[in-house]
Order: C-alpha cells, then structure tokens, then sequence
C-alpha cells in the first residue's frame, strides 16, 4: 500500500518539476528584457537543473527497484 502511496507522490511531484522545466524554459526564452548573453546564462542554469531533475529521478527509480528486488520475499510463482 505505501509502495503504491510512495509512487504515485514521485511520479506526481516529478511531473511538476517537468511542468515547471517547460515554463522556465520558455520564460527565458521568450523574455525580450533579456539580452543574448543573459539568455545564455539562463539557459545554462536550466541545463544543470535539467541534469540534476534526471539523475533525482535515476535515483529514485533505482532505490525504488532495489527495494522491490531484495524484498525478502524468494517464493515464485509459475
């Protein structure tokens, strides 16, 4: 039951960090208060968000696999 809970809360926080991604994104790029090298700094940031959002999700997919994995439970079903 709290796998189910624990699944449903990260795919939906995550989804709100994607949400979030895309409208940054577009405010940068479309902001026209912004000179050329600020949108670049901008961009920047945005990658290294993107790259932190990636490995945060990685992560927890691979915890949540291990737990499942190494659960204890070795009876198998035909």
């Amino acid at each position: 039951m709290f796998g189910k809970i624990k699944k449903v809360f990260f795919t939906g926080i995550f989804g709100i960090l994607y949400i979030s991604y895309i409208a940054q994104l577009v405010y940068v790029l479309t902001n026209t208060g912004f000179n050329c090298d600020e949108k670049m700094v901008g961009l920047a940031v945005l990658s290294v968000e993107w790259l932190v959002l990636i490995a945060a999700r990685y992560l927890s997919k691979r915890s949540s696999s291990n737990n499942t994995q190494f659960s204890g439970n070795t009876y198998r079903r035909r």
